[in-house]
């Protein structure tokens, strides 16, 4: 049986290019081992027709129902456009102290902003959404400090102004949920 591994589960088209950087930047923040799971396609039954979106939270249960067990975590990948109830769209969505997380390519694109292509600007965006996520997982919750990884954002302005690491605050938070065997 294969150690236990931060789980990354394409949901959807994902390029290799962005699982392998996705993988680099969550294996580094959280200093574990990453495997990616085959792709799997999108359920139907999560999807708005209205909207024109999928339902966040029911792509979580997806996601978690389609985990190995020995996941430590797992992190859905999807190109579509993600959505709650009480907000038009999200960037992701995830688990406190669980298992699971989700976050969506969808509107990390420069051009979905009207912007030129911008591959090093797009791909940091998806490696902090994708650590922000997963630090959610791991008992994290919004961080004060605006650079912070885990400073909340909900608008695409707030994610380019944030760092794409743990601040010294989290970074202990982490580690000691980690020493303390803190269910997470």
């Amino acid at each position: 049986m294969p150690e236990p591994a931060i789980c990354l589960l394409p949901l959807g088209p994902v390029s290799g290019e962005i699982l392998t950087s996705v993988a680099a930047a969550v294996g580094q923040a959280f200093e574990q081992p990453v495997r990616t799971l085959p792709p799997r396609d999108l359920p139907l039954s999560c999807y708005d027709t209205h909207r024109d979106q999928y339902f966040s939270t029911g792509l979580l249960k997806k996601i978690l129902k389609w985990s190995p067990r020995d996941a430590l975590k797992v992190l859905g990948i999807t190109p579509v456009d993600l959505f709650i109830p009480i907000m038009k769209y999200l960037f992701g969505e995830a688990q406190v102290s669980g298992k699971g997380a989700i976050i969506s390519l969808f509107r990390l694109r420069p051009e979905f902003y009207g912007l030129d292509p911008d591959r090093e600007l797009y791909f940091e965006r998806i490696a902090k959404e994708a650590v922000h996520e997963l630090g959610h997982t791991f008992g994290l919750t919004h961080c004060r400090d605006p650079l912070c990884v885990m400073n909340s954002s909900c608008l695409i302005g707030e994610t380019d102004c944030k760092g794409t690491d743990l601040c010294n605050t989290c970074q202990e938070l982490f580690r000691w949920t980690q020493k303390k065997g803190v269910k997470s």
